[in-house]
């Protein structure tokens, strides 16, 4: 049966989806932008402080839904510039220290929010 995630830590969607969604022993989140929830902003400070909180906003969404980074199976990963990718790359590693989840990363014409990453996880729950 399908169940909604919804993160007191993520901040709140832009559009009609939910922070996730699981299915059996799968999480599914929404792509997670880099805005901090406490300001409802995107956060400043280029790619690797854009990095940072899309990724600390994905895993606040996959604990909720009794998931974690370590059960992350695949990641897929946007960028507004193919010339970050370097730069994501090392954020990346800080949250994904061992076994790291397969990967797909694009770079997209743009974004929503104009933001310059976006991060999206399909994971098992602990």
């Amino acid at each position: 049966m399908k169940e909604l995630i919804a993160s007191e830590h993520a901040p709140a969607a832009i559009g009609p989806y939910s922070h996730g969604t699981t299915y059996g022993d799968l999480i599914f989140t929404s792509g997670q932008l880099p805005v901090d929830s406490s300001t409802g902003k995107v956060v400043e400070g280029g790619i690797t402080a854009q990095s940072h909180q899309s990724l600390t906003n994905l895993k606040h969404v996959l604990e909720a839904g009794h998931g974690s980074l370590d059960t992350v199976l695949k990641t897929t990963c946007y960028l507004a510039n193919i010339s970050d990718f370097a730069e994501f790359n090392k954020v990346y590693a800080e949250f994904f220290q061992k076994d790291c989840p397969a990967r797909s990363c694009f770079a997209v014409k743009d974004l929503p929010l104009g933001v310059l990453i976006e991060v999206e996880a399909i994971a098992s729950k602990k």
